[in-house]
């Protein structure tokens, strides 16, 4: 069993913007500062030994996901050398097995562009955006527990180690439940101003209420994020995302955004819409079909790609 110790350098770990268990009532915590030998406590599984063997350092995941439930989730998360630079290498293998088991399995991930688009060739990669692409996998996590998770970035000389506790079911709505009839602001009763942070307003995605849609058997997507708010660095243009996939798909499907603080202030914490959603986290995006029903779901950033394929598998 090797020890952690040589993953023992503080680091500022993200998960989305916010994290952990706090759920409804308490704002997310915008960044959390933690060693990296408590993120994954104890000694490393023994499957873990052929791969830290390998040339180049060892340094903790930085997740951008930590909502996880019995079975199929997304996890997004970065790869952070100890300089604070961001591994970029277009693919990753991940290895996750439960704790203690010695039999670890193979997933790929992808680099994502958190951004609207991909800048044209010779462009600037988002010179706004201090994270531009996450890695994202789909990792099978069949029962409740601790996961210790490895992944070797092609290509790159490093090796980057964490842990994923998972639920009997997420704390957000799980996919195939029957999505919340929230009352969300709408520029029918309010200025734009005043119901996003946006800059400028996307009022295109402030004329539905998620439970008008409901009621109008209408499928919708919806994102909660606070545009001005969010300070990690794996949170992603998000609500830019949504707008940039509406503009795909036209209106045969709507787009929501809803905000997280109460009047937009969090020092008032989260508002009674995210409460009644239960959102560990932020920013959260739902398909919800014209049943009611939750399609798909994805915690932190999304690619336009990602979002786009999923509201045309889904609700199209």
């Amino acid at each position: 069993m090797r020890r952690l110790g040589l993953l023992a350098c503080l680091l500022v770990l993200v998960s989305a913007c916010g994290g952990g268990d706090g759920g409804a009532g308490q704002p997310p915590a915008v960044v959390e500062t933690v060693e990296a030998a408590e993120t994954a406590p104890g000694a490393l599984p023994d499957w873990m030994e052929p791969l830290l063997a390998q040339a180049g350092p060892e340094v903790a995941l930085v997740f951008s996901t930590s909502d996880y439930g019995a079975g199929e989730n997304r996890i997004g998360f970065l790869v952070v050398r100890d300089d604070g630079e961001l591994v970029q290498a277009p693919d990753a293998t991940v290895y996750v097995a439960p704790d203690g088991s010695a039999d670890p399995v193979e997933a790929a991930a992808t680099l994502e562009p958190v951004g609207p688009h991909v800048d044209p060739p010779g462009a600037p990669p988002h010179d706004h955006l201090d994270v531009t692409d996450i890695y994202v996998a789909h990792l099978e996590l069949p029962e409740p527990g601790r996961y210790w998770v490895a992944v070797q970035p092609s290509g790159a000389e490093i090796q980057a180690v964490g842990t994923l506790d998972v639920r009997d079911r997420t704390l957000s709505p799980p996919v195939g439940s029957q999505a919340i009839a929230s009352n969300n602001p709408t520029l029918d009763g309010a200025p734009a101003e005043e119901i996003t942070t946006a800059s400028p307003p996307d009022t295109e995605l402030l004329r539905y209420s998620i439970a008008d849609s409901l009621a109008a058997k209408a499928p919708f997507v919806v994102v909660f994020a606070t545009p001005k708010f969010c300070q990690s660095r794996t949170c992603g243009p998000t609500v830019e995302v949504v707008d940039a996939v509406r503009r795909e798909i036209g209106p045969r499907v709507r787009f929501i955004h809803v905000e997280i603080y109460e009047d937009n202030d969090p020092q008032k914490g989260l508002n009674r819409w995210v409460e009644e959603w239960n959102l560990p986290s932020e920013p959260f995006t739902f398909l919800v079909d014209r049943h009611g029903v939750i399609r798909a779901k994805f915690e932190g950033s999304v690619s336009a790609a990602e979002l786009e394929a999923a509201v045309r598998e889904h609700l199209l």
